[in-house]
C-alpha cells in the first residue's frame, strides 16, 4: 500500500520543482525528502527521480505517480472536509494567513467573532505576504490566505483554490506637509512625475504594481527608499524624503508632517479570501470566510468615507 506521506513528498518534489524546495515547502530536511523518495521507489519497485544536472527531474513513471499522487491528495482533503461538514460542527484548528495591513484591520474583529461563536475552533494566524499566502494554501501549511491585487494589475491565483472578496481598500498619496501639492483636495499620479518615491521592498506584488503603475502613465519611478512598514515609510515622508502610496485598510496614527491627499483617479486593492476548493465545505473554513466578509463588511464604508479627508490613519504595513 503506498504511504501518503510519502505521497505527500513526491507531490511536493512534482509542483515546487527541485528537492530543497520540497523540504522547504514540507518543513523538512532534504536529507528527509531523499530518504521518503528511497522508500517510495522501493514500495513501488521503479525509478521516481533521475539526475539532472546539480539536481533532480521526475522519471516517466516519477510523473505518472505524481499525477495520481495529486488526485489521491486532494481525495483524502474532500474527505476529511466531508467527514467535518457531515458533523457540522466548527471545531479543531484552522491556520490563517494574511498580508499585514489585512492582519491588523481585519484580523482581530474576524477572532473576537469566531471566538465568541465557534468556541471549540482553534485560530493560529501568521502575516504573509500576498504570493507567499497563495503557496502556504496551495501546498497546505495554511488553511486560508487573505490576498491582494490592484484593479489594473491581477495576483495569479492557480486553478484548485477557492476566493471569496472582503473588500475594496482605497489608498491616498502620503507627502510632507510642506510639499507644493499637500493642500490640495486631489491628485493625480503624473502630478509626481519629478518626486522620489518610498515604496515596498523589491520583489513584492505591491512594489511591482507600483512600477507598473508609475510606467503605465509615463513615468519613470525614482525609488529611493525601500521599506516593508508603512510606518518606516512615512517616517521618512515625514523628514521630507519622498511621496509614497499608503492604503486605508490597517490605519493607525500619521506621524506630524504628513499629509494624505486621495487620488482623483481612483486606484483599488481588492481583498480576497483564498483557500484549497477541495477543503470548500470544512465547517471551520465557512466560518472563517463568513467572520472575515463581517469584518469587511465593517470596514468598507469607513474606508470608502476616508476620501476626502487628508489627515488621519497610516497602515501598519503590507
Amino acid at each position: 500500500m503506498l504511504n501518503l506521506e510519502r505521497l505527500r513528498t513526491l507531490d511536493a518534489l512534482a509542483r515546487l520543482g527541485s528537492v530543497s524546495a520540497a523540504a522547504e515547502g514540507l518543513h523538512v530536511t532534504t536529507s528527509a525528502v531523499s530518504q521518503q523518495m528511497a522508500k517510495l521507489e522501493r514500495e513501488v519497485g521503479q525509478q521516481l527521480l533521475a539526475k539532472n544536472g546539480r539536481g533532480v527531474r521526475l522519471t516517466d513513471a516519477g510523473q505518472l505517480l505524481a499525477d495520481h499522487a495529486a488526485r489521491i491528495l486532494s481525495q483524502v482533503e474532500l474527505a476529511q472536509s466531508d467527514i467535518e461538514a457531515q458533523r457540522g460542527e466548527v471545531v479543531g484548528e484552522i491556520r490563517l494567513g494574511a498580508f499585514p495591513t489585512a492582519a491588523r484591520g481585519l484580523f482581530p474583529a474576524t477572532l473576537l467573532a469566531l471566538r465568541a461563536d465557534h468556541p471549540e475552533l482553534r485560530v493560529r494566524t501568521s502575516e504573509l505576504e500576498p504570493e507567499a499566502g497563495i503557496r502556504a494554501v496551495f501546498r497546505g501549511d495554511i488553511d486560508l490566505a487573505v490576498v491582494l491585487d490592484w484593479s489594473n494589475k491581477r495576483l495569479p491565483v492557480p486553478g484548485g483554490l477557492a476566493t471569496a472578496q472582503l473588500l475594496d481598500d482605497v489608498p491616498d498619496i502620503a507627502m510632507p506637509s510642506g510639499h507644493p501639492l499637500a493642500g490640495r483636495a486631489e491628485v493625480d499620479l503624473e502630478d509626481f512625475a519629478d518626486d522620489d518615491w518610498v515604496s515596498w521592498p523589491e520583489g513584492e506584488f505591491c512594489y511591482e504594481w507600483l512600477m507598473f503603475t508609475l510606467r503605465s502613465k509615463g513615468i519613470e519611478p525614482r525609488i529611493a527608499h525601500l521599506a516593508g512598514e508603512h510606518h518606516t515609510q512615512l517616517a521618512l515622508i515625514a523628514a521630507g524624503m519622498g511621496v509614497c502610496v499608503a492604503p486605508r485598510l490597517g490605519r493607525g496614527p500619521v506621524p506630524d508632517g504628513v499629509r494624505l491627499v486621495p487620488v482623483r483617479q481612483r486606484m483599488r486593492r481588492h481583498v480576497h479570501a483564498v483557500w484549497r476548493a477541495d477543503a470548500d465545505r470544512r465547517p471551520s473554513i465557512r466560518a472563517a470566510v463568513a467572520a472575515l466578509r463581517v469584518a469587511g463588511r465593517a470596514l468598507d464604508e469607513p474606508l470608502e468615507g476616508a476620501r476626502g479627508r487628508a489627515q488621519g490613519a497610516a497602515p501598519e504595513g503590507g
